[in-house]
């Protein structure tokens, strides 16, 4: 068999995953006819067909089916050591770009930021909060700070906070004071915020089997935690991302009840293979360590 044409494989990926040729010439920017000689010249050099063609869609066969799976990830290596590449060559000066859930930015990522600017004055980080599962080398991003179980191909992913994360509810430290200590059944006469099913597990733990309707739901729980501080309901939230608020007194614990909650709920720092000795990155993730560790520390005082 003759040399495999490397140039071809990023056009045969993009024909074979989009089944269309016209679409893929419109993301790679070339033209149809330049798309179709670049699979035919695969085609001929490889001395077997990769498509069947059914009117405008060209669609896999066996062999080209297998030949895709091994460019996926030969193509995806290439783009990480070109990532990796990039970073190393504008070292301290790269800016380290993660991207991460809105209620982990607003709730414990940036009321911390300053204490890494201190740590690492001369390392930009660009955050981006977005509740999406983003391409991290399609769209330019080094690390990102996902909420799962994964596991998430072609990523290293590294668990962040080990101790359990169970739910308590919180409330106002102004309006929800006179509850400390009272019996569940007396949360059920206050507004609730949150998934129903949820309290109604949290309501079971407590030896209660009651159906409750909470006043709003929200789909995030940075949201959902700042509506609690301004009075509007209580709520279930893990301590972590309740930790300052806990802390500084806009919250306070109601009952010592607590739900294990946490099947798809834990924290990892994901990122490109080629980027796990990349000096900004590790500072990253043991600043990010050092910092989930004051955490802890704070709420255990508490």
């Amino acid at each position: 068999m003759s040399r495999l044409p490397l140039n071809t494989l990023p056009a045969f990926r993009c024909v074979a995953e989009l089944q269309n040729l016209r679409a893929a010439a419109d993301v790679l920017h070339l033209t149809h006819s330049a798309v179709s000689q670049q699979i035919r010249v695969l085609e001929e050099q490889l001395g077997f067909a990769l498509f069947e063609r059914r009117g405008r869609r060209v669609v896999l066969n066996v062999a080209g089916a297998a030949l895709l799976r091994s460019v996926q990830s030969a193509l995806a290596q290439l783009d990480d050591g070109v990532q990796a590449a990039a970073a190393a060559a504008c070292g301290l000066e790269q800016r380290l770009r993660v991207t991460v859930l809105p209620s982990f930015a607003q709730r414990w990522l940036l009321p911390r930021m300053s204490r890494w600017r201190e740590r690492h004055p001369d390392l930009a980080l660009e955050i981006d909060a977005s509740q999406q599962a983003l391409d991290l080398q399609r769209e330019g991003f080094h690390a990102a700070i996902r909420q799962g179980t994964g596991p998430w191909p072609g990523l290293v992913a590294e668990r962040l906070f080990d101790a359990p994360m169970p739910l308590f509810v919180v409330g106002c430290a102004i309006d929800a004071r006179r509850l400390v200590g009272q019996p569940a059944a007396a949360l059920l006469r206050e507004p609730l915020l949150g998934d129903r099913e949820i309290w109604r597990r949290w309501f079971a733990a407590a030896g209660l089997q009651v159906q409750v309707t909470p006043v709003a739901e929200f789909n995030d729980m940075g949201l959902m935690l700042q509506a609690a501080e301004q009075g509007l309901g209580l709520t279930l939230a893990r301590e972590l991302l309740a930790a300052d608020a806990l802390r500084d007194g806009r919250l306070i614990k109601l009952s010592p009840v607590a739900l294990d909650y946490e099947t798809g709920h834990v924290y990892h720092l994901v990122y490109p293979p080629a980027l796990r000795d990349w000096p900004p990155l590790g500072a990253l993730r043991q600043w990010i360590n050092d910092e989930l560790e004051i955490s802890l520390q704070d709420l255990q005082r508490k």
